[in-house]
């Protein structure tokens, strides 16, 4: 009788640090998997990956958060990382630690809400959205003044020096940015995982757990 309790409690101990390990991977490869994409952006896009006007084509992976809450730490860590990189790439000095402070948490707070309404997957997708072009258009214009990134294309109306209309204009741009890579690719990425073994089985588990 002890003999079997003792086997019991020793196996429900190993699957809890199996599961624990699980997460802990699965945080990682997520995180990778994110800075590693943004990096690749920045490197193309350079201005067009964190300007006001940017198309981060990694915010597209945000859909993860469908999928596994996993994904709001995994997210969060690879926004920080990819960040910080940035710092060095653009050269933005200490006035970049911002995009990495209130970058993360436009992420964490997307990630949240695409987790809270995952059932609703267009509703849900809706979170990097509006997280991205609430808060990164506040500090935006403290990084990009005078860099030439305020002007509004086609036209030489600079709007520099009007915090409230550099905060409109990157509220306007970063928001359809961002609108567009998870509308136009994150949501047909997220449809194509939950038809693959691996993603079905992990939304699976987050129901059972």
């Amino acid at each position: 009788m002890h003999v079997a309790a003792r086997d019991t409690t020793a196996s429900d101990d190993y699957n809890v640090r199996a599961a624990r390990s699980q997460r802990v991977a699965r945080v990682g490869i997520i995180a990778a998997i994110y800075a590693a994409l943004t990096l690749a952006t920045m490197l193309l896009l350079g201005g067009l990956s964190w300007g006001p006007l940017q198309f981060r084509i990694s915010e597209a992976v945000c859909v993860l958060a469908l999928f596994t809450a996993d994904a709001i730490p995994g997210l969060a860590l690879g926004c920080a990382i990819a960040n910080i990189a940035n710092i060095a790439l653009a050269g933005l000095g200490t006035l970049g630690l911002l995009d990495v402070v209130f970058g993360t948490f436009a992420t964490v707070l997307g990630a949240l809400f695409t987790w809270r309404f995952r059932s609703r997957p267009v509703l849900a997708v809706a979170g990097p959205v509006l997280s991205n072009a609430l808060i990164v258009s506040a500090y935006l214009p403290i990084l990009l003044k005078g860099l030439g990134f305020y002007t509004i294309p086609l036209t030489s109306i600079n709007l520099d020096n009007s915090y409230a209309l550099m905060y409109l204009f990157g509220f306007i741009t970063t928001g359809l940015g961002e609108a567009a890579v998870m509308y136009a690719l994150g949501l047909p990425l997220a449809r194509a995982l939950a038809q693959t073994p691996l993603f079905k089985t992990m939304g699976q588990e987050e129901r059972d757990a």
